[in-house]
């Protein structure tokens, strides 16, 4: 397969990521955004609750779509749309929902990115070219630790991913892999959203910055860049003169 980075670029390249920015500011115009605050959700907890009663296939199946069409649109409300997934389906099923429909929301962007920006400049830089050659060898690791650990957001990373010219499958993957722990932890915290909802409190939204919970975080990522230091230091020690 040729190098992304030697493409011709063109204008029609862009169609897709101007597509998805184009809704996005539609949907903010239009007062989006007001019903992705837990102010909305205190304010339609009877309608939340009669969802949860039916559940269904339908449900589960729309959940995922809107989650899905927040993440594309690169809409901030993911956290939200997580905790009515654990109040609408439990913590393991509204985890796993949240999962599927972010991972395929974030995709979508990824591949809209790397389409219209993948490789951009390159063939006119060799050293970028190799320097990102080299970030794409190892670019599951890196994305896996962003994703643990979300210092970066999350937009952000659907898009960097996509002009470095990411592997699709090791994008997905890293993706849904590295946003595990906090969908399962927001999730939990969706699942008891009736009591906190019915006696007027909020939830912890920065809960995965504790200590308790952002330090085991931290140390996964430190594992998930265990290879690729290795991979550096054998490649170094290869490359050293023999005394």
């Amino acid at each position: 397969m040729a190098d992304t980075g030697l493409r011709r670029f063109s204008l029609y390249r862009l169609i897709p990521l101007g597509l998805l920015l184009v809704a996005s500011v539609i949907f903010v115009l239009c007062g989006g955004r007001r019903y992705l605050t837990f102010t909305t959700l205190a304010d339609h907890r009877d309608f939340l609750a009669a969802l949860a009663a039916h559940g269904g296939t339908l449900l589960a199946a729309e959940f995922i779509l809107v989650y899905f069409a927040l993440t594309a649109l690169s809409i901030p409300g993911a956290l939200i749309a997580t905790l009515v997934g654990g109040f609408l389906f439990g913590p393991w099923l509204g985890a796993i929902y949240s999962l599927t429909g972010a991972t395929l929301g974030a995709t979508t962007v990824f591949l809209a990115a790397r389409a219209g920006l993948g490789g951009l400049g390159q063939q006119r830089m060799p050293r970028i070219r190799c320097l990102l050659a080299g970030f794409r060898e190892d670019a599951f690791n890196y994305l896996l630790v962003l994703r643990l650990i979300p210092v970066v957001p999350f937009w952000a990373v659907n898009l960097a991913a996509g002009v470095v010219g990411m592997r699709l499958a090791s994008f997905a993957l890293a993706t849904f892999i590295g946003m595990i722990p906090a969908a399962f932890i927001y999730a939990g915290v969706g699942n008891g959203l009736g009591t906190l909802l019915a006696t007027g409190q909020k939830p912890e939204m920065h809960l995965i910055f504790r200590p308790n919970i952002l330090l085991p975080l931290i140390g996964l990522a430190v594992l998930a860049l265990v290879p690729v230091i290795y991979r550096h230091w054998r490649g170094r020690r290869r490359h050293q003169p023999v005394r």
